[in-house]
C-alpha cells in the first residue's frame, strides 16, 4: 500500500509539535531546579529519570501498540504530555517538578509508536525516507523548542514556556483525533511479552557488535553529564539566564539539522561510518572538557559548534555501523538494544556527574565527562572495519532522539 502523504505529514507534526513542547522547557529547567534548592545531583536526577523513563516508555509503548494499534498510544500519550508540563508550569516545589518530569519522559517514549506508524504505511522501499521525516522533525523541534522557551521565559515569566507547552500538547491531540487513522488492521496485531530485556545481554555478548554497544553506553553517559553540569557552570562563571541558553540549544538544533540534512551524506560516502564514529567521538571529548578553561559567552558557543557537529556526525554513523554489523533478519532487535543501552547511559550520566560537579567542583566534573568520552573513543578504536557505505548512500535514521541528545534525553 502506498504511503499517504496526508498521514505521514500528520505524524511529522506529531513528533514535531512533541520536540518543540520537548525543546521549550529546556532553558529554564535549570533555572527551575536551582529555585527549589536542586544542585548538581538534584538537577541531575530531574534529567535521568527522564532519560529512565524514556527506556522503560520505548520498550513497553512500542510492543503495546502491537497489540492495540498505534493511534491509541499516540492519542493517550499526547494528553499524557499535556498533563506532565502542566505540573511543571505550576510547580511549587522540588518534588512536584521531578513528578513532572517522570509523567512527561514517560509520554515522550511514543516516537516508538510513530516509527511503527510510518513502518505500517510504506513500502520497504519508502521506509527510510518516512523514517527520516521522523528524523527531520527532531532537527527542527529541537531547533525551534529552545528558542521559544528562552523567550518566553524572558520576556512573561517562569510559567510561560510551560503554558505553550501545553497548548501544544492539546492542540497535537486534536490534530491526530481528526485526522489519524489507525494503521495497524486487526489481522496483524500480536501479543509479545512487554518487558523482554533479553536482547540488550545478546548484543552485548557478541564480539562484533560489543565495542559498538560499550560506544553507545558511554557516548549518552557522558554528553547527558555534560547537559548538567553545563547551564550550572555558565550561571556561575557567565552570569548566563534563560534567555543565553535557548541561544546555545538553538546552535545545537540548527547545527545537527544542517550536518545531517546535507552533509553527513556527502561526508560518508567518502570516509565510512567508522571513521566517523572515533572522530565524532574524540571531538566531542576535546569540547566537553574545554568548557571550564573558557572565559567568554563567545568562547563556549564556538566550541558549543564543535561539539554540536561532531555529535552529528557521530549520532547518525553509529546507528548506520549498528545496522551495519545486524544480520538483515534482526535489524530491529538489536537497533532496539543499542537505543536502549543509550537510554541507559543517559539515566546514568547526570546524577553522576552531577554529584562530582557538587562534591569536587565544576572543572572536574567537566573533565570526568570528558574522560568518559575518550574512553568511548578509544573503545570505537575497536570497531570491526567496514568495507561498504550504507546502500542509498545515506546513514539510516538516527535513534528516537535528537541526533544531539537533549539534556533530558
Amino acid at each position: 500500500m502506498p504511503a499517504s502523504r496526508s498521514r505521514i505529514g500528520v505524524i511529522f507534526f506529531t513528533v514535531l509539535i512533541d520536540l518543540i513542547g520537548f525543546g521549550i522547557i529546556l532553558p529554564i529547567l535549570p533555572y527551575y531546579a536551582q529555585r527549589f534548592g536542586a544542585a548538581g545531583l538534584g538537577y541531575g536526577a530531574i534529567i535521568g529519570v527522564f532519560s529512565l523513563m524514556q527506556f522503560v516508555a520505548t520498550a513497553l509503548l512500542g510492543k503495546l501498540s502491537d497489540r492495540v494499534g498505534r493511534r491509541p498510544i499516540i492519542l493517550t500519550t499526547t494528553l499524557i504530555n499535556a498533563v506532565g508540563y502542566t505540573l511543571f508550569a505550576f510547580a511549587g516545589s522540588y518534588w512536584v517538578l521531578f513528578l513532572s518530569r517522570v509523567v512527561s519522559g514517560f509520554a515522550g517514549g511514543n516516537i516508538s509508536a510513530a516509527q511503527a506508524y510510518i513502518a505500517d504505511i510504506t513500502s520497504p522501499a519508502e521506509r527510510s525516507r518516512g523514517m527520516g521525516i521522523i528524523g527531520a522533525a527532531f532537527g527542527i523541534g529541537f531547533s525551534l523548542g529552545p528558542a521559544i522557551g528562552g523567550f518566553a521565559a524572558h520576556y512573561f515569566g517562569p510559567t510561560a514556556p510551560g503554558l505553550v507547552a501545553v497548548g501544544l500538547s492539546l492542540a497535537n491531540f486534536v490534530s491526530a483525533y481528526f485526522i489519524l487513522p489507525e494503521s495497524l488492521g486487526h489481522e496483524h496485531r500480536v501479543k509479545r511479552p512487554l518487558f523482554d530485556l533479553r536482547h540488550l545481554g545478546d548484543a552485548i555478548a557478541r564480539p562484533r557488535l560489543r565495542p559498538l554497544m560499550v560506544v553507545w553506553a558511554l557516548v549518552p553517559f557522558a554528553f547527558a553529564g555534560y547537559t548538567v553540569a553545563l547551564p550550572l557552570h555558565a550561571a556561575a562563571a557567565l552570569g548566563w539566564k534563560e534567555r543565553e541558553l535557548a541561544i546555545l540549544f538553538t546552535i545545537i538544533g540548527v547545527t545537527a539539522a544542517s550536518v545531517q540534512g546535507y552533509l553527513f551524506g556527502k561526508i560518508v560516502r567518502r570516509t565510512g561510518e567508522r571513521t566517523l564514529v572515533m572522530a565524532g567521538t574524540f571531538g566531542m571529548a576535546l569540547a566537553i572538557a574545554v568548557v571550564p578553561f573558557l572565559r567568554t559567552s563567545g568562547e563556549l558557543y564556538a566550541w558549543t559548534f564543535v561539539l554540536a557537529f561532531a555529535n552529528s556526525i557521530f549520532a547518525p554513523a553509529a546507528t548506520g555501523l549498528v545496522s551495519v554489523y545486524a544480520d538483515p533478519k534482526e535489524q530491529g532487535t538489536v537497533l532496539g538494544a543499542a537505543q536502549a543501552i543509550g537510554a541507559l547511559g543517559r539515566t546514568a550520566g547526570p546524577p553522576a556527574v552531577g554529584t562530582v560537579y557538587d562534591a569536587v567542583n565544576g572543572t572536574t566534573a567537566f573533565l570526568m565527562a570528558g574522560g568518559v568520552m575518550v574512553l568511548a573513543g578509544l573503545a570505537s578504536l575497536r570497531l570491526a572495519p567496514v568495507s561498504h557505505a550504507p546502500p542509498t548512500g545515506h546513514a539510516p535514521p538516527a535513534p528516537p532522539v535528537p541526533s544531539v541528545p537533549p539534556p533530558e534525553a
